[in-house]
């Protein structure tokens, strides 16, 4: 198969250091490389990849300080990579509304996978959108307002090299809180939690220029060097070490997180996760298992005190067995393949998504044949664990 995979500019593939999505396209690629697809991988120039690679702009555009606006590097590095899609069997959008809204221009099908929640004004791109997307959790899925553009195709867990983080059952005494400082993420929660508990937390994240403030005047003045330890955003090795010999990772998320990519790479490392129960986490987490499911800040400090009780063991089976790079690459060829089936007839199975119904769906009426003769067709696709279609 002939796959285009469009990432976005703002990160290199994989990313040195912060960056989910661009770390998913990368072990995306690989694995569809390793299997004998013909892959073109559309990022920016210093990414590397088994893939052939086609750049429109050399380096990622986080670090292009240089630069006033950035949006113009974006706008052509999407425009390139879809002109560049005649002769590919299908497209896989990572890069988001941009290239859905550019999606007419070609005649190459589209499937975009959902890395971000939906906002008021990207509605409009959604609603007239008129290719396949997927979800990336059933949280994301059930959070999703209406949307009348598009075909929805079910939902595709994130994967991770699983073979490439260190397992580790002997742990240190510390608290690890990892990704991004921002009051959505619950920085200041983490804080909280190891002050409480009198335990060292190590926090090892980006600071965004719109979280500068938030770091400034919340996060910062708690940070005293030593039970409460800042080390900045953490790069590929870094992080390993950390995730390995914490006792725990912790997750005070306070919004509906569409999946979460710290958890299945803590859990590789035989560390068990304790999170706030939002979003995806309740798909992450096996509560009790591989960590603990809670709901406020007194529940993640009793959870603390039974961590002891997770074995690291199926920590890392569980990550092999739902979130590798295999299962991940598993879900999307078997969405490959029904919509370039669906495509060559002319005609989509609809998977309604929330808020809609069936009448309600524009696209409906055209796939009815087909979603009557569904049940009888062979069945290619990965479990319902990993793909699952409401």
């Amino acid at each position: 198969m002939r796959i285009l995979q469009l990432a976005p500019l703002w990160e290199t593939v994989p990313p040195p250091r912060y960056g989910g999505t661009e770390a998913v396209v990368s072990v995306l690629c690989e694995e569809l490389v390793r299997q004998g697809h013909e892959v073109t991988l559309c990022a920016s120039g210093d990414s590397v990849t088994s893939a052939e690679l086609s750049s429109a702009y050399p380096r990622s555009l986080r670090t292009a300080d240089d630069l006033q606006d950035r949006q113009p590097y974006d706008w052509m590095h999407v425009a390139l990579s879809l002109r560049a899609a005649d002769g590919f069997d299908i497209i896989h959008n990572h890069a988001g509304e941009l290239a859905m809204a550019m999606s007419p221009l070609v005649d190459v099908p589209m499937l975009s996978t959902m890395h971000c929640l939906i906002t008021p004004d990207t509605q409009f791109i959604w609603d007239r959108y008129g290719g396949w997307y997927n979800a990336i959790s059933h949280a994301q899925q059930r959070t999703m307002p209406p949307v009348r553009g598009g075909t929805y195709c079910g939902v595709v867990y994130n994967g991770i090299d699983v073979e490439s983080f260190p397992y580790e059952e002997r742990k240190e005494d510390y608290l690890l809180f990892l990704g991004r400082v921002a009051p959505e993420k619950g920085t200041h929660l983490a804080i909280d939690v190891a002050r409480r508990l009198g335990k060292r937390l190590i926090i090892a994240a980006k600071v965004d220029r719109a979280d500068r403030q938030y770091f400034h005047d919340v996060v910062e003045p708690l940070i005293d060097g030593d039970l409460i330890q800042f080390v900045g955003e953490a790069d590929t090795l870094l992080k390993r070490k950390l995730y390995a010999r914490a006792c725990c990772l912790l997750l005070p998320i306070c919004w509906e997180e569409p999946f979460g990519l710290v958890m299945a790479e803590a859990m590789a490392c035989g560390t068990p996760v304790i999170a706030f129960a939002r979003g995806a986490a309740t798909e992450l987490v096996v509560d009790g298992e591989t960590g603990f499911l809670v709901d406020d800040i007194d529940g993640m400090m009793r959870a603390v005190h039974r961590i002891e009780r997770i074995d690291p063991q199926r920590c890392r089976r569980h990550v092999e067995e739902n979130f590798s790079a295999q299962r991940m690459t598993e879900g999307y060829l078997a969405l490959y393949e029904r919509i370039l089936e669906e495509a060559a007839i002319g005609e989509r199975l609809i998977v309604v998504g929330p808020g809609l119904s069936g009448e309600e769906n524009p696209l409906l009426a055209e796939a009815s044949q087909l979603a009557e003769t569904a049940g009888s067709r062979e069945d290619k696709g990965p479990t319902d664990e990993e793909l699952a279609v409401a």
